[in-house]
């Protein structure tokens, strides 16, 4: 069984003192295969822990490509997200993996690489980053490096008296507001090599890359950001990805709210309860269902307007409400987003009609709050319609299960 020692480099570790306002990591990630692979050889693992606020990002790169790489890279990404999830040390998580990767008795380099971040509810990252290009940190729009200490694990076999060094790094810091984590695989790095302009890949140049970027689109989320990274990777390999390429990107900042009003109040006498709500929410809003619809307009005294230029197949057009940024028909529209969001995450964002509607502005949002009035639509409850179509309160509840589990959103849920 292989044993591991511990030795520490000592460096200065820069600590930013954060003012503690509230803030919100907006986590997002993209990845590409190898030219002609099935399958990624990277793995990314992202996690929000309910209830601590917090958040934390794996990205493995196995050694090589293709399912062997995969099924290395995931078990290591597994493994150091399991561990960091039940507040493990990290040195212990480290020795853990390490004292589990095999090794390539050839090249002497272990199968799989690792960059491990950990956020807490107080925007202090704990970073560990093995064998992977440098995690950077954007600053005020310019690349900073982060200031760690290096810690020196060795690695041997009980049968032999040999040690084999493996370094890595280890970073804290306390985040910013509009501070961004970014961190990718050597395929980034390394893609453009022998290119006239960068014949030892684009390695730092992706700094400038990064820089212009947020000069151009200083609110770009982390989703879009770590897309167009990898996707200019693509470019530099002339479309032919030499490796696999996977990219994480943290986005401290402040919440962007959403509200999503649907369903009529239990009891008529909450109806000017629901408008009062809905007039005085700081963010955008979404309204789903003619009748909730109808009982904003009177409580508000504000005109519906139809557009019936706007009508895709199989659901009911739009409609519009000065103070409501989005207002569409209720439980076949949410039943339709249900199923887009149960097919996870997704870069295509082409889709039309109100429910890709309700989808683009629900990526863009951080903190969710569900407001399902509990009325009755005995429509609804009809044996002839789809059993897609759910009560409204299961889909509220799987709309939220959903968005909380697959997409790292907040959400909050009020029933009334």
């Amino acid at each position: 069984m292989a044993q591991v020692q511990i030795q520490h480099i000592s460096k200065r570790i820069t600590v930013h003192m954060l003012n503690r306002e509230k803030l919100f990591i907006e986590v997002g990630s993209y990845q590409n295969n190898k030219h002609k692979n099935i399958v990624c050889g990277d793995s990314v693992l992202l996690r929000k822990c309910a209830g601590e606020n917090r958040n934390i990002a794996v990205l493995s790169d196995g050694l090589g490509s293709g399912v062997k790489a995969n099924v290395l890279s995931t078990m290591t990404a597994s493994m150091a997200m399991n561990f960091r999830v039940r507040h493990e040390p990290i040195i212990r998580t480290v020795q853990s993996i390490m004292n589990t990767l095999p090794v390539d008795s050839v090249r002497n380099i272990s199968y799989s690489t690792f960059t491990i971040v950990d956020v807490d509810s107080n925007g202090e990252a704990n970073i560990v980053e093995y064998d992977n290009p440098s995690l950077i940190l954007v600053r005020n729009g310019k690349v900073q490096q982060i200031d760690g200490s290096d810690t020196i694990i060795h690695r041997g076999n009980a049968n032999t008296s040999s040690l084999e060094e493996r370094r890595l790094k280890l970073s804290n810091i306390n985040l910013q507001k509009e501070d961004r984590l970014i961190f990718y695989s050597d395929g980034v790095t390394q893609s453009g090599i022998g290119n006239m302009d960068m014949p030892f890949g684009w390695g730092d140049l992706v700094y400038d890359f990064v820089e212009e970027i947020l000069k151009q689109q200083p609110n770009i989320s982390a989703r879009e950001l770590s897309m167009k990274i990898v996707k200019q990777a693509e470019l530099n390999d002339i479309l032919r990805p030499k490796d696999d390429t996977s990219c994480v990107v943290m986005y401290v900042r402040e919440p962007r709210k959403l509200l999503i009003c649907t369903g009529p109040p239990f009891s008529e006498t909450k109806d000017k309860y629901l408008a009062e709500i809905v007039s005085s929410y700081e963010g955008k809003k979404i309204v789903c269902g003619g009748t909730t619809s109808q009982i904003l307009s009177r409580e508000l005294k504000k005109e519906i307007t139809v557009n019936i230029d706007d009508i895709v197949a199989g659901l009911p057009p739009k409609s519009e409400m000065e103070g409501i940024d989005l207002m569409t028909e209720g439980i076949i529209t949410l039943g339709a987003l249900v199923e887009i969001l149960r097919k996870g995450p997704t870069t295509d964002l082409s889709g039309q009609g109100p429910a890709w509607d309700m989808l683009r502005m629900i990526l863009d949002a951080d903190i969710i709050d569900l407001l399902v009035g509990t009325k009755i639509n005995v429509a609804h409850q009809d044996p002839s319609l789809p059993v897609e179509l759910e009560i409204r309160r299961n889909v509220a509840k799987n709309i939220a299960s959903l968005l909380e589990n697959k997409f790292m959103k907040d959400v909050k849920m009020q029933f009334i």
